[in-house]
């Protein structure tokens, strides 16, 4: 989905199209049933999601109040009402687990939300996370390694952008990326290896 199709809100952040393409797919949504987007900002991930996977429950969390209202306005432009938002920050008490979970903000709370996350992970699940600060890249790398997780994998992605410039052209950047994608291990294994 092209990112002019969002409604856009003042500083919210939304994961950009190049990189909420390559996050989808790290996701493998067309084998799960429960996706769970922090820190959705616009909504981008999960509407996208919602919209190709229409079977998919979501839940979409986000701390911020104009981010929410944001959040429940593109929802409602692109009428998917599967998609559940809940307000709050986490790490916060979920009574249910998922198939993915997406982590595009962290609030300052980096290792905190991958260890909520792998706990609210089903096993075999799939974890995706993106940042714009190579530190939490890096910081969410080395936790990641400790944790019980295979098919780790980083992404630098930097794309530009085709702009007009006098008579010609030429490829406007934009900052770069970083993708950071797991699977939490299966029970099966985990049992193996005990």
């Amino acid at each position: 989905m092209k990112d002019e199709l969002f409604l856009r809100g003042h500083r919210i952040p939304m994961t950009k199209e190049a990189v909420r393409a390559l996050a989808l797919e790290r996701l493998e949504l067309a084998k799960v049933s429960r996706l769970i987007d922090v820190g959705a900002g616009t909504g981008s991930v999960s509407i996208e999601a919602a919209l190709r996977y229409p079977a998919l429950d979501i839940l979409a969390i986000e701390r911020k109040e104009d981010a929410l209202l944001l959040l429940a306005e593109n929802i409602q432009h692109f009428g998917c009402h599967k998609v559940c938002i809940q307000s709050g920050t986490a790490p916060m008490p979920l009574d249910s687990t998922a198939d993915a979970i997406f982590i595009g903000g962290t609030g300052g709370h980096l290792t905190e939300i991958i260890d909520w996350a792998l706990l609210h992970l089903n096993s075999g699940g799939h974890l995706v996370m993106t940042f714009i600060l190579l530190e939490n890249f890096t910081r969410a790398l080395s936790h990641l390694k400790s944790c019980q997780v295979t098919a780790l994998d980083g992404r630098e992605i930097q794309v530009g952008e085709l702009t007009a410039l006098g008579q010609g052209h030429y490829f406007k950047p934009n900052n770069p990326t970083y993708l950071l994608s797991c699977q939490k291990e299966s029970e099966q294994k985990e049992r193996d290896d005990a």
